[in-house]
């Protein structure tokens, strides 16, 4: 039988400090969640206190006055693109840099860890022009082919990929495998946490975006949800105003669904970062 932990003062302030921090955390979906199911007069009047009765009116209205599931799906087509081919060229980045000897390796690493320091607002009127003149202004291309590549992916990719051994690639090359055949049969499925934080940081960073979709879908039929909610936000009356907290509710959804289901693999992939 194992013995039990001794109960200390320290131990009891960690958990006091992390139920605390939950709390912190958690109190705005719970508030969220809370005027979502009210009526407006109520969030007006009321905005901190139970509902009185609960109404799903709010999420009615928002699908009577937009067309969430086009929305949705314009938003998941955007989401899942950007994560798979960001995911997965950041990989392939990240492995070359990690594990091929090439010329000019660290100097490559270098530059792009320098990029970095570059405000991205500066790139906002080049990157627009070229869109403009490829034809891409109103649709999709514009947020995708951009977004398919991240040096911070890449570096968080490399830094895992360093602790993988490197015995087990050269055992594999001693067999005759090719560096294709190294990155799917071994690198991939070992790196499966970081690569889990990447999707995670991709999708949730492409559902967010508000910007792109802004600058670059100028046709209603292409919106995103967050362009589409901008949009039906400005026409909310007081009255109506648990609309906009079921419209906040149904984004935020999709993406505490996806933290959730890979939040193991999330913790794992920092607590394996080398950092040489």
């Amino acid at each position: 039988m194992l013995p039990s932990k001794k109960f200390t003062w320290a131990t009891a302030i960690v958990y006091l400090l992390l139920v605390l921090g939950s709390l912190v955390v958690l109190y705005p979906f719970a508030y969220m969640l809370m005027n979502s199911v009210k009526l407006g007069p109520e969030i007006l009047n009321s905005p901190t206190s139970l509902p009185t009765k609960l109404t799903l009116t709010g999420f009615q209205g928002v699908f009577a006055t937009l067309n969430m599931l086009l929305l949705f799906k314009n938003s998941l087509i955007l989401a899942l693109s950007i994560t798979f081919l960001n995911t997965f060229l950041s990989a392939m980045a990240g492995y070359a840099i990690a594990k091929i000897p090439f010329p000019g390796r660290k100097q490559i690493f270098g530059f792009m860890l320098a990029t970095m320091m570059i405000p991205g607002v500066l790139f906002l009127i080049p990157t627009y022009v070229m869109m403009y003149r490829l034809g891409w202004v109103g649709h999709f291309y514009a947020l995708i082919i951009p977004s398919a590549i991240s040096v911070y992916n890449i570096f968080l990719i490399r830094q895992f990929v360093i602790g993988i051994p490197n015995e087990q690639i050269e055992a594999a090359r001693l067999d005759g495998a090719n560096d294709i055949h190294i990155f799917t049969a071994i690198i991939l499925p070992l790196s499966r946490p970081v690569l889990a934080t990447v999707a995670i940081l991709s999708f949730i960073g492409s559902w967010n975006d508000f910007l792109g979709p802004l600058l670059y879908l100028n046709k209603p039929e292409t919106w995103t949800v967050q362009l589409g909610l901008y949009q039906f936000q400005s026409s909310i009356t007081g009255e109506n105003l648990q609309q906009l907290w079921a419209s906040m509710v149904m984004v935020t959804l999709p993406l505490v669904l996806v933290y959730f289901l890979l939040q193991d693999q999330f913790i794992k992939a920092f607590a394996n970062v080398s950092f040489k």
